[in-house]
């Protein structure tokens, strides 16, 4: 196999920390941070920001002569934190006001579990990227698409052409579906007796070309997933329960899922992860062993690579003592409890490491936008949960211990994805690995300060809906947020759907012999678990589109005779789209936010554009790929 080499040449050094990355870096951090708190809150999902800061970046940069791709590619590490630690802070501490524990946030707490439970997950990657980028070779879908990104804009030319295109087409599919020309989501779903039969598809180009990218065999896992939990698993537990309250078909197959099913995929991801960990626990220890060599050759005045310098290990571990000492004491103070504190602290080191390895592979999968950071966040839920509950913790003070141990696992799994996948990125265009990893927490500290107050504001003027808080119709529905006050709740009353959680494990069991089956067999097609883990937990409408882009890839490079996985013009047309509708996503969400975001009314007519634009898309894709 040819060796790889990165854009820029380990050899070749270029200014990475200069005066106007730091400062665009961590502007953009705050305003990304922000727009997707309230994204978030109201709809459950943030959006990306790795791209949209690196285009962003490139046409502030343009102003200057002195500029250079790997100092673009800074910028947006430090931005991408902000949207990333934005979804740690938005799926857990809301589930305080839901169990009515706050009604405001104190600024001290907020800040402090954000900036250093975020800055935990970057530190834990370092130790994991040699493991999931260098010796797994994981796709990273959206970190490959920033790659391309970043070095077609370097380059110019024909070389950027279906980078702009793809931007082109993304930007506006998004956009007129943003103002209601055909619906986000087309789905249907009808009685067949007790039975209750749905299928859905939401229209995106981004997830066409997450598909794309990521290739056929993980995009049909993904589906794989979802076909078990929407083709399978509601249907029977319709039957079995019936529906007593009488709901309509739709409402009662999003009901089954969110309350039921959906833990299967929780159950999977706890298998799942904890099998990944063990099947790469050689390159993790590999990783960690040439971590602690490269500092004595260092330390020997020998030369390391460039692009292999990660922050030295002693350094990292000096870092992590620094940050556990402070919410070691803030458990102290809110629990009033030293011992129960020391607890918590061991608790959230152990589930943060095993969460942000999980998060960073799932990136590597599936792309951070749909990396389920609120499923690894569920799965410490129910360990830190069942810890303290089995310690004495009960009632209101259980729930919040819980909660705030699961908010610092949350904010770490978040960073640590959005790390692995701007990592990834610098991997592909030669960059800094330490000085990506300094950046990281740089973004991550500075989002932190502006968390609490855009809770705060948030809470006062929308409430979140089902609470004391809420303002009437405009109240935001904080969706992830009651997922996780509902579980904690199971936990502590006895009332979570352990059952469901077995199944969901007992298929990750069953994913796993037939995945070692299939290596021994030295198969091209494989199971790994996560993959379906995901489809279990993500509504299958996630699925669909990626399924369709993994099987344009596939034809085109059939087509083509591409040897499988190349990279191609349809992977810069991909990468195109995804940057068009997050560009697009993020405006919305700023005129959300202003409250000026147009709207018009869904058609029959406009769906049916909308299908047939989308099925253009995936031609294009397909065109670009056989070249």
């Amino acid at each position: 196999m040819e060796e790889f080499k990165p854009y820029v040449p380990p050899e070749k050094s270029l200014p990475e920390y200069t005066v106007k990355a730091l400062i665009l870096g961590i502007v953009l951090a705050i305003i990304m941070g922000a727009a997707n708190a309230y994204l978030g809150m109201y709809a459950g999902m943030t959006v990306s920001a790795s791209i949209p800061a690196a285009v962003i970046s490139m046409a502030i940069l343009m102003a200057f002569r002195d500029k250079n791709i790997l100092e673009n590619n800074m910028v947006q590490t430090a931005a991408s934190a902000g949207e990333a630690l934005a979804a740690g802070v938005i799926f857990t501490f809301p589930a305080l006001v839901v169990l009515n524990y706050y009604t405001t946030f104190p600024y001290y707490i907020v800040t402090i579990i954000a900036a250093l439970g975020g800055s935990l997950g970057a530190l834990f990657t370092i130790v994991l990227r040699r493991a999931f980028i260098v010796e797994e070779k994981l796709p990273y879908p959206e970190g490959t698409a920033c790659a391309e990104v970043l070095i077609a804009g370097d380059k110019g030319g024909s070389h950027a052409r279906p980078i702009l295109y793809g931007g082109l087409l993304g930007a506006l599919y998004k956009f007129l579906g943003s103002i209601g020309v055909w619906k986000g989501t087309l789905e249907a779903a009808k009685m067949a007796g007790r039975r209750v039969l749905y299928f859905g598809s939401d229209l995106s180009a981004a997830l066409i070309s997450v598909g794309y990218i990521v290739g056929l065999n993980i995009a049909f896992l993904v589906f794989l997933g979802g076909a078990i939990a929407w083709f399978i698993a509601i249907p029977i537990y319709a039957a079995k329960m019936g529906n007593p309250q009488g709901l309509s078909a739709l409402d009662l197959a999003w009901t089954i899922w969110s309350t039921k099913i959906r833990y299967m995929g929780v159950g999977a991801m706890v298998v799942g992860g904890l099998w990944s960990l063990v099947k790469l626990r050689g390159p993790i220890i590999r990783g960690i062993k040439r971590g602690l060599e490269a500092a004595k050759r260092r330390q020997a005045g020998e030369a390391v690579l460039r692009t292999e310098e990660d922050l030295p290990l002693n350094y990292v571990i000096a870092l992590i003592i620094a940050f556990v000492i402070p919410m070691f004491l803030l458990y102290a103070h809110v629990l009033h409890s030293v011992g129960m504190a020391a607890v918590m602290a061991i608790i959230m080191l152990i589930l943060g490491f095993f969460g942000s390895a999980i998060a960073g592979y799932l990136a590597g999968i599936v792309g951070s936008s749909n990396n389920p950071v609120s499923g690894i966040t569920i799965m410490s839920l129910l360990f830190t949960a069942l810890i303290l509950k089995a310690l004495g913790l009960s009632g209101m003070e259980g729930m919040a211990a819980t909660i705030l141990v699961a908010a610092v696992i949350c904010t770490a799994a978040a960073i640590a994805g959005d790390t692995m996948q701007d990592l990834a990125t610098g991997y592909l265009v030669g960059a800094t690995p330490k000085r990506q990893q300094v950046f990281e927490i740089i973004g991550t500290f500075f989002a932190a300060l502006v968390m609490a107050p855009v809770l705060n504001l948030l809470i006062q003027a929308y409430g979140i809906a089902g609470t004391p808080t809420a303002k009437g119709e405009n109240a935001l529905p904080a969706p992830q947020a009651f997922l996780m006050a509902k579980v904690t709740e199971g936990v502590f009353k006895g009332t979570l759907e352990w059952k469901m959680i077995y199944i969901g494990a007992a298929i990750a069991i069953i994913l796993i012999i037939i995945d070692e089956i299939l290596a021994r067999m030295n198969s091209k097609f494989r199971t790994p678990v996560m993959p379906v883990a995901v489809g279990i937990y993500l509504p299958l409408s996630l699925g669909v589109p990626i399924l369709l882009g993994g099987i344009a890839r596939y034809l085109a490079e059939k087509a083509s005779g591409r040897e499988e996985g190349m990279a191609s013009p349809g992977v810069l047309g991909a990468a195109g789209l995804i940057a068009g509708e997050a560009l697009t996503g993020i405006l919305f969400a700023g005129l959300i936010v202003a409250g000026i975001a147009p709207s018009v009314k869904t058609t029959a007519v406009g769906n049916v554009i909308g299908v047939l634009f989308l099925l253009a898309l995936l031609g294009w894709l397909y065109k670009l790929g056989k070249e």
